[in-house]
């Protein structure tokens, strides 16, 4: 299928796309870990990826700053350490949540790891109000160039995730 193809795939799953209670909760738990990341000396961002069961495979921070690596950004890290615990395979039916829109570099990790869905609190629109309009893009506008479907929802939960960005990217 060709990517104009496959846009309209992304655009039709994404008007079809709701948040169900299970959503819900891991999202919040997305955003708890972005408070966690930022009580631990890194920007405000977190992730989680949950297999089709419900099972959680792995749980990561953004470490940017304490790590630093510019790229070790929540999705990535999440994505890293599920695959090492579970195996690729085990992310081709997961779902990512994510506090934040995943930026460019972490689409391209979920594109390559073969997630197809994404789920997603604070918009790169919001963020770039907060923190300053650096190299943001639409995750959707992104994963419309994908060789594989990727079903995105968000913002979702967008006033719970801000918390965490209040007061840490300007005075």
């Amino acid at each position: 299928m060709t990517a104009a193809g496959w846009a309209g795939t992304v655009a039709a799953q994404e008007s079809g796309s709701s948040l169900s209670k299970r959503d819900e909760t891991f999202l919040r738990q997305a955003i708890e870990t972005s408070m966690k990341a930022r009580k631990n000396g890194n920007h405000p961002f977190g992730a989680l990826l949950v297999g089709r069961e419900g099972k959680i495979l792995a749980v990561a921070e953004n470490t940017v700053i304490t790590g630093h690596d510019a790229t070790m950004h929540a999705e990535s890290n999440v994505i890293r350490e599920a695959s090492r615990a579970h195996g690729g395979d085990a992310l081709k039916d997961a779902t990512l949540y994510t506090s934040t829109e995943p930026c460019v570099m972490c689409c391209g990790a979920i594109h390559w790891a073969g997630i197809p869905r994404v789920v997603y609190a604070c918009s790169e629109a919001t963020l770039g109000k907060l923190a300053g309009d650096d190299f943001l893009f639409p995750c959707r506008q992104i994963f419309s160039r994908s060789t594989h479907p990727v079903e995105v929802v968000g913002p979702a939960l967008e006033a719970e995730a801000v918390e965490a960005h209040k007061g840490y990217w300007r005075s």
